[in-house]
């Protein structure tokens, strides 16, 4: 989940919070560059070096190049020709677009639906605040019919979506790879130390300092405060929650995290935190657990190997599964 906006230091090094470095944050012998990426903020940190600028450019390039391939909002990119060949034809797609679909039908067999990329049929809501939008019953009925993630047909290196008007949304499970994509740039550049943060996922490897990299997890029942604090070398934090995209209407908070089945936001979870050492074990499951709820979302956590994880429930009550609770230090 996003940490919380503000930076705070410590005896132990950096605390990353707000998923972003404050603008006006200065470490000697720290680099750092901020740029927006499918459309969130995402934070760049190495230290200091004579080929560390090289490298952040590099990197940059690598993850705005698979961003145009993925991107729902750029009518260049592949995912957009696939919405304008839906029911009609299939589109040839790179390694890296396949690799993500590959993933997202995994996770949806897996979690018999609760993750589903074809979610991006619903396509009537708006989260801007300031130009919120609820769709009309009927036409969640009607997009509900678009709805179906073994539709999604992948044959060879070609991807077709079988029925005219349906869409796909690569938001929960592209930006992971994306982000690993731009670490094994740096990696490829000589840079053994860094974070890559954005959106409430963070990528880091090795140290700052000496010290193991410290992140903060924003509280989603008072997203101006922090659960706390867990500390990682080599490894990521991946989260979902239910208060960062969100309006209010009628008394009533519409969040961005949608049901597959029903097209409303899902109810039971406000957020989902996941440490691992492998982006890929926890791609997409922060929105298959807040889809599944409470029971269903812990069982799927609980099923991780060598994954530490934390759920905020709508009742308020903190559940943790593997070594969370030994690993997750105040504030």
């Amino acid at each position: 989940m996003n940490l919380h906006r503000r930076h705070l230091l410590s005896g132990l090094g950096l605390l990353v919070a707000g998923w972003s470095l404050h603008p006006g944050l200065a470490l000697a012998g720290v680099r750092r560059d901020s740029r927006v990426l499918m459309g969130t903020r995402v934070d760049m940190v190495v230290p200091d070096a004579p080929d560390a600028a090289s490298a952040i450019e590099a990197a940059w390039a690598e993850m705005q190049r698979q961003e145009r391939l993925m991107s729902r909002y750029r009518s260049e990119s592949l995912v957009s020709a696939l919405h304008r060949q839906a029911g009609r034809g299939s589109v040839q797609a790179p390694p890296e677009l396949l690799a993500v679909l590959r993933q997202a039908a995994a996770l949806s067999e897996r979690t018999r639906g609760d993750f589903d990329i074809s979610v991006g049929a619903y396509d009537g809501w708006s989260f801007d605040p300031a130009q919120p939008r609820r769709p009309s019953a009927q036409e969640l009925l009607e997009e509900r019919r678009l709805v179906n993630h073994r539709d999604v047909r992948i044959e060879g290196d070609r991807v077709r979506l079988a029925r005219p008007g349906m869409r796909i949304d690569l938001g929960g499970v592209a930006k992971l790879p994306v982000l690993q994509a731009g670490m094994q740039v740096l990696e490829h550049h000589g840079i053994r130390h860094a974070m890559i943060n954005g959106g409430g996922d963070v990528l880091t490897r090795g140290q700052l300092h000496g010290q193991d990299w410290r992140v903060g997890l924003r509280d989603p029942r008072a997203p101006e405060k922090l659960l706390g604090v867990v500390t990682l070398r080599d490894g990521c934090v991946a989260s979902s929650g239910d208060y960062e995209r969100s309006f209010r209407q009628a008394g009533r908070r519409y969040h961005h995290v949608l049901d597959p089945r029903t097209g409303w936001p899902t109810e039971g979870v406000r957020g989902v935190v996941l440490v691992a050492r492998d982006t890929a074990a926890v791609n997409g499951i922060g929105a298959a657990a807040m889809v599944g709820g409470p029971a269903r979302g812990l069982d799927l956590m609980a099923s991780l190997p060598g994954v530490d994880s934390l759920l905020v429930d709508t009742a308020g009550e903190v559940h943790t599964r593997g070594r969370m609770a030994q690993r997750l230090q105040a504030a």
